[in-house]
């Protein structure tokens, strides 16, 4: 970027801050501090993580909106976010701290909305980092101290911004690859911000890093995919170097274990993505749940769901933390619902395998998993291409059916765990795909894909309740549509979550019935929150679908032609 450039940056910055800013804001926020993380739950009118809190569970104590009135929920009001750029989405989610909300559109925009009255969305202050107009996800902000933490590309930056003035305090490029984005939110933790690193599918080295939090200040880096004589580097056994580009992307924020001192980040898949015979091996630390000291980087145990992964099988998605009573012995428990279609309960301490069983009722790349290593029956430590059960294998020349789909069953959208019931809710994608290999494709300008797929299934959803302590689905509902935003528990016995097709919905949390539901006309690809303001409760969403997620609409005919558009709906009774 040319200096003319970086003022002109800037400049902008500045005047859309103090354009608003600058009229004032009422009170000065209040400290953000590691304490109140920790202890979010006494905050239950407030969303100050992008999970909810740190044990990612997406569930709130809030319920004054409640099975006997949801009926009665009604739009609030409503704001425009965005809009600067055609075919821009919204997958973040919204942070509320004391009667103001924290977002970030597509292009990295921060704002901070008065949400007191609760009759209007009042922009405050907007922080625009000048970001060149990428098609890249932008998944939320972090609070600590007065700042909002937030992280932007072209090139990729993560940016402080004063809570009360909207003015930059600090900011810090982390650009060291061609092609690497940022597009989780960043996680708070103690004295640092921890940041992970995208751009996997396209040849990127992904990494972990951690900064001070105060001054933006490198503190540690560390990288997903092992260089040579590393630990892990055995299980890359290419003469391509393809380490160098081996993906391992970290696109959803992870968790934050308080009592083990370790931060749990799920991580993407290998790349190329569909052609294992480019890079033979397990492919560590690809398709895993990593835990880290977070102020070390020190790598304290991994677990990894799919090893070899040729199908896209990611586990970036949220790892949800939860305490429990096992034969009379307390538990402290990981539970991830896996893109690949199985549900795994592990100790969050060492990442051993409690329970391992199939959410979606069509899997075909392998016969199952072992219930003692976690690992597919069919994996074979003696092949260094695996072939697992060898019906869903992408083969060069012929187009293979493999259940679930590239995308998945859960993937980025998060799952919700209730206190509540002690369930797990699960949306999960049911669409299968037929895959080919395509071994020319693996360089940089085929995206490093290696391979290609088609479904032409309708995109439909199953909304699961499972037991997380023995896999045991309770009850499963289907949705004709796709669900790329997540779910959301509450006390009041609700589970709400949105649809691709414009609809949000309240399930209860006991049946899965539907108690009510409204469509907006616009898509949503972003998980639903709930907050209080002067005791009255109110759920909030933002709408803008990506265009994968406009490309499942475009396999329902009633949806192909549905436009859309990025807002902010907030709803009460």
């Amino acid at each position: 970027m040319t200096l003319n450039g970086l003022r002109h940056r800037q400049l902008i910055r500045w005047m859309s801050a103090c354009a608003i800013a600058c009229v004032g804001v009422g009170a000065m926020a209040a400290e953000t501090t590691f304490d109140r993380l920790v202890n979010a739950a006494r905050e239950p009118h407030n969303w100050l993580t992008n999970h909810g809190s740190y044990n990612a569970q997406h569930y709130s104590t809030l319920e004054a909106i409640n099975r006997q009135n949801v009926k009665g929920l009604r739009l609030a009001y409503a704001v425009a976010l965005g809009g600067t750029s055609a075919n821009e989405n919204l997958q973040a989610t919204p942070l509320v701290e004391d009667g103001f909300m924290y977002v970030v559109d597509q292009w990295g925009v921060v704002y901070k909305i008065d949400v007191r009255s609760g009759e209007r969305g009042r922009i405050v202050w907007r922080m625009d980092p000048g970001q060149e107009k990428l098609p890249q996800a932008n998944r939320g902000v972090a609070l600590w101290g007065n700042l909002v933490v937030s992280v932007a590309n072209g090139p990729a930056r993560v940016i402080a911004t004063s809570k009360d003035t909207g003015r930059v305090v600090w900011e810090t490029n982390v650009h060291d690859q061609p092609d690497l984005q940022l597009t989780a939110a960043p996680l708070a933790v103690k004295d640092k911000i921890m940041v992970g690193a995208a751009g996997g599918d396209m040849g990127v080295r992904d990494w972990l890093a951690a900064l001070d939090a105060a001054t933006g200040k490198l503190v540690w880096r560390k990288y997903v995919i092992p260089a040579p004589g590393e630990p892990g580097s055995n299980t890359w056994k290419d003469k391509n170097n393809a380490w160098q580009t081996g993906g391992g992307a970290i696109w959803v924020t992870g968790a934050y274990d308080v009592d083990n001192d370790q931060a749990i980040w799920g991580i993407g898949n290998p790349s190329p993505m569909f052609d294992a015979t480019y890079r033979p091996g397990d492919n560590l630390f690809t398709n895993s749940a990593v835990s880290w000291n977070p102020d070390t980087g020190a790598m304290l145990w991994h677990f990894q769901y799919t090893p070899g992964d040729m199908w896209n099988y990611d586990e970036v998605g949220a790892h949800i933390l939860i305490d429990a009573t096992i034969n009379g012995e307390k538990r402290t428990l990981l539970t991830h619902p896996a893109r690949n279609g199985f549900l795994y309960t592990m100790e969050r301490n060492n990442g051993q395998i409690l329970v391992a069983k199939p959410y979606l009722d069509n899997i075909n790349w392998t016969k199952g998993i072992d219930q003692k290593t976690g690992l597919p029956l069919d994996y074979d430590r003696r092949k260094d291409v695996q072939t697992y059960s060898g019906l869903a294998n992408p083969v060069q020349g012929q187009m293979k059916k493999m259940c679930p789909s590239p995308a998945g069953g859960n993937s980025y959208w998060p799952s919700s765990y209730s206190q509540r019931t002690k369930m797990l809710y699960v949306p999960a994608l049911t669409s299968c795909a037929d895959v080919t290999l395509l071994p020319q494709a693996n360089r940089r300008v085929a995206n490093w894909k290696g391979g290609a797929y088609r479904t032409t299934e309708k995109w439909e959803t199953e909304l699961s309740m499972s037991d997380p302590l023995t896999g045991e689905i309770k009850k499963k509902v289907r949705i004709p549509v796709a669900n790329y935003a997540g779910a959301l528990s509450t006390a009041g016995g609700l589970v709400l979550t949105g649809f691709t097709d414009g609809t949000l919905a309240a399930y209860d949390d006991e049946t899965l019935d539907v108690l009510w539901k409204i469509n907006l006309g616009v898509g949503f690809n972003a998980p639903p929150i709930t907050f209080a303001v002067d005791g009255r409760q109110y759920v909030a969403i933002l709408s803008g679908l990506g265009q994968i997620a406009r490309s499942k609409n475009a396999n329902n005919p009633e949806l192909k032609d549905m436009r859309n558009q990025t807002m902010l709906f907030v709803f009460g009774l």
